[in-house]
């Protein structure tokens, strides 16, 4: 028998910065959302102002868990110490498992115009934190999109739905990430593994779920149940959303690192600041 979901909480962005000064609006990692697990942050980013992003991110490490990016608007380049070079386009994704040790750098090939998207932290179980690192690059043609009738435009990033596939591929914590464009007013139901984490971020016009209007720039995390019941609103609605497997383990993080304890913690920077990364 169907159970829908219900909102468990509604979350305000705060605005920060981080990198070399990129203006950001974070959702999850913050004094109102510690953590989701396995979520561990969400940044939104979006300005046509080349000051809010140009310095972008440049050459830090990490270590413990992985790092996403979803462009929708605007161009950076990644390098990381592994070798891997990637560009990120519109309408284009990253999905960077850091394990046990990588340094990257994502910034900027624009100096003005608009700049706007999403960047997510997944943690790792313990059996993985020391993996080897691995980085999927996905151009925008690389991104599964399906007209679905009388809903609107679906695009799956990761995991499987409406017989669209996503193209990221063995990720430990089996995670579902789309982006809906929803047409005014229309409704869908969105099958949910049971267990699994969920949350929305809105950023486009509203959406109504569990007898809550949701605006544009707030995220929503939710109760267990295997459906997801969202309605558009009078202008249509766009949103992201995410679900995965929790991991149930204890979280000790600092800066770029997330391990299980305060020990791998200091072991990592001992083991970055030897070069060992």
């Amino acid at each position: 028998m169907t159970k829908l979901k219900t909102i468990d909480q509604i979350v305000s962005p705060v605005h920060t910065s981080d990198g070399a000064g990129v203006k950001l609006k974070r959702s999850i990692g913050t004094p109102a959302l510690d953590h989701f697990d396995p979520f561990l942050m969400l940044d939104a980013f979006g300005s046509e102002k080349g000051a809010d992003y140009i310095g972008g991110f440049p050459e830090h490490p990490h270590r413990g868990f992985e790092t996403v990016t979803y462009m929708l608007e605007g161009k950076m380049r990644h390098f990381d110490n592994v070798g891997n070079i990637g560009l990120l386009e519109s309408g284009g994704a990253q999905w960077m498992t850091a394990g046990r040790g990588i340094i990257h750098s994502e910034m900027p090939e624009q100096t003005d115009g608009l700049m706007k998207g999403f960047q997510l932290w997944i943690n790792l179980p313990a059996s993985e934190k020391m993996c080897k690192p691995r980085y999927q690059d996905l151009s925008p043609s690389d991104i599964p999109s399906k007209e679905i009738k009388d809903v609107g435009t679906l695009k799956v990033i990761a995991g499987h739905l409406f017989d669209v596939t996503g193209p990221v591929s063995e990720i430990v914590t089996k995670p579902l990430f789309i982006d809906l464009e929803m047409r005014a007013e229309k409704q869908v139901n969105i099958p949910i593994i049971k267990g699994q984490s969920t949350f929305i971020y809105v950023f486009e016009g509203s959406v109504h779920v569990d007898c809550e209007t949701i605006s544009a720039g707030h995220l929503v995390t939710f109760n267990d149940g295997d459906t997801l019941c969202i309605k558009a609103g009078p202008r249509g609605g766009r949103f992201i959303l995410l679900a995965a497997n929790p991991i149930n383990e204890p979280i000790a993080r600092h800066g770029p690192f997330v391990m299980n304890t305060q020990k791998e913690i200091h072991q990592a920077f001992d083991d970055f600041r030897a070069g060992r990364f």
